[in-house]
């Protein structure tokens, strides 16, 4: 028998190892799924994990979906360290999206080299302004961030449906809900020919090293980690609550902003009812995965943009259902809290005591 105890500090052993063991525990489950499923485990492996990666264009794809995972990743491990929670990371893509694409339809026909620089700052100018909503009732009204982040994503959801069913639909699209192609000029140009992968990913490693900086070496960095490790030292410092709780939120809209710049301006090349499959809650995974560091969140990204083509390769080759994506997501994220609670408590074998039997004094 054994009961958990209390560390007398956290284990900064556990901190490291609790991702790897997530990982394994995810695998180890998704063995289980694939015999239940009728498919041979190491086959399914093989197809789901690491034969997108063995050609040229799987990995261009690996790259293209891990830059908004980045990018939105690192916003939200951002306020992550300062106990501020944005659930609504993907509502403010959307809005990203949104506003860089009634950039591209206005300057229509326009070959200017100022008009992706453009979109890319109304792009995070619109998750700004759409983060700003849930920053602003939780420093007035001290409303939960969680419940208002995440209905906001709803709302910026059905906005950008009757944007492309109404206004800013294709008149020569054929009744179909999409904007117009956004021309030469509004699109981010590839990396390499013959691949999608393109130039947010490398603006994305930017933001990864702005991200370090700001974490490690900014007073604002330091406010934030400080305030989000222990909220009483904060208060006795003076640091600014709500000052915190901005930052945050800006912050991760900009970027989630930025990210949906990337999708709208790069592989879609125009507005449609969708333009992310999930990455805004994907990257709240990530942000925990990779311990909201930076350079974890970076290498989270990649192997959960792994699980993204790793899930649409095994839907074309094994005939597995569209949901094994988010299956494997959510099973990565339940372990990953079940292997946390080590980091603070241990298991400590019970010790049982044996009490002696009094002996019989004599008459």
């Amino acid at each position: 028998m054994s009961r958990l105890e209390a560390r007398p500090e956290p284990s900064r052993a556990m901190m490291l190892a609790s991702p790897l063991l997530a990982a394994l525990a995810m695998l180890a489950t998704g063995s289980l799924l694939f015999l239940f499923l009728g498919q041979e485990p190491l086959h399914a492996f093989y197809v789901y994990f690491i034969k997108p990666a063995t050609t040229a264009y799987g990995v261009g794809e690996l790259l293209l979906k891990a830059t908004p995972l980045i990018l939105c990743g690192i916003g939200l491990a951002v306020g992550f360290r300062a106990d501020v929670h944005n659930i609504g990371a993907d509502g403010q893509l959307t809005l990203g999206a949104i506003s860089a694409g009634c950039v591209a339809l206005y300057f229509d026909g326009v070959d200017a080299p100022w008009l992706l620089p453009l979109m890319i700052v109304t792009g995070a100018l619109g998750g700004m302004a759409w983060a700003a909503i849930p920053a602003l009732l939780r420093t007035r009204f001290n409303t939960s961030e969680i419940l208002v982040s995440l209905m906001l994503v709803y709302i910026a959801y059905l906005l950008l449906s009757y944007l492309v069913h109404g206004p800013l639909r294709d008149p020569a699209g054929y009744n179909f809900p999409q904007s117009k192609m956004f021309g030469a000029a509004a699109t981010l140009p590839l990396l390499v020919e013959g691949l999608r992968v393109n130039a947010a990913f490398p603006l994305s490693l930017l933001f990864v090293l702005a991200a370090w900086f700001f974490c490690r070496h900014t007073f604002a960095g330091y406010r934030m980690r400080v305030s989000g490790m222990a909220p009483a030292a904060a208060l006795y410092a003076g640091f600014s609550a709500p000052r915190n709780v901005w930052l945050a939120f800006l912050v991760s809209g900009a970027l989630a902003g930025i990210a949906g710049v990337g999708e709208v301006a790069g592989p879609l090349g125009q507005l449609q009812p969708s333009v992310s499959p999930g990455y805004g809650f994907a990257a709240i995974i990530v942000a925990y995965v990779g311990r909201l560091h930076p350079v974890g969140v970076l290498l989270a990204s990649l192997l959960m943009s792994l699980l993204y083509i790793g899930g649409e390769s095994a839907q074309i080759e094994l005939q597995l259902p569209s949901a094994i994506t988010g299956l494997f997501q959510g099973l990565l994220l339940f372990y990953l809290l079940a292997a946390d609670l080590f980091i603070h408590y241990r298991f400590k074998p019970r010790v049982r005591t044996i009490v002696p039997p009094l002996s019989e004094t004599p008459a």
